[in-house]
């Protein structure tokens, strides 16, 4: 028997990251890079990029954009920031769990309430299971949206919502 998923993991919404590719959240255009070494998360879809893949830099607001689609404001905590995205449409992510190649590389979880404010947040190790680190921040009745973050660079890497149940 598979255990329900109890959150859903969003990569950067498809309508979205067409419009990023043509100006992004900073008001610029997209950078074109191509990643030699391969290894950046993919916002798109939630994976690495692969040795000299075409990407675009663009700098992105995540909360900003969901904040504004609630009709709220989050105030000091709208960031804007890096992010990498193929530059030609992909095929998203794979499923709406963790994603596979971003495991085991250590992440922040940041918890926002429904205000867009940090209510709180968690380091995930490497070796740590992150599905156990979200299911205790969702568990929080404060909390409307995680975002997991890079920890080196603290780049936004993808949201997590609850998962809906009917």
């Amino acid at each position: 028997m598979t255990p329900t998923q109890t959150f859903v993991v969003r990569p950067i919404d498809a309508e979205v990251v067409t419009a990023l590719r043509q100006r992004d959240d900073a008001g610029r255009a997209p950078l074109p890079v191509v990643d030699a070494a391969g290894g950046s998360p993919v916002r798109c879809c939630l994976r690495v990029s692969r040795p000299g893949e075409e990407l675009l830099l663009a700098s992105y607001a995540p909360l900003r954009r969901w904040a504004a689609a609630r009709g709220v404001d989050p105030a000091a905590y709208d960031e804007v920031g890096p992010i990498f995205l193929h530059a030609t449409p992909c095929a998203g992510a794979e499923h709406t769990g963790f994603p596979d190649e971003l495991r085991g590389t250590p992440r922040v979880m940041r918890a926002y309430d429904g205000n867009g404010r940090i209510v709180d947040g968690r380091l995930v190790q490497a070796d740590e299971d992150p599905e156990a680190v979200i299911d205790e921040l969702l568990a929080d009745e404060r909390v409307a949206i995680v975002h997991a973050r890079a920890l080196g660079f603290g780049c936004f890497t993808f949201a997590i919502e609850r998962a809906v149940s009917g």
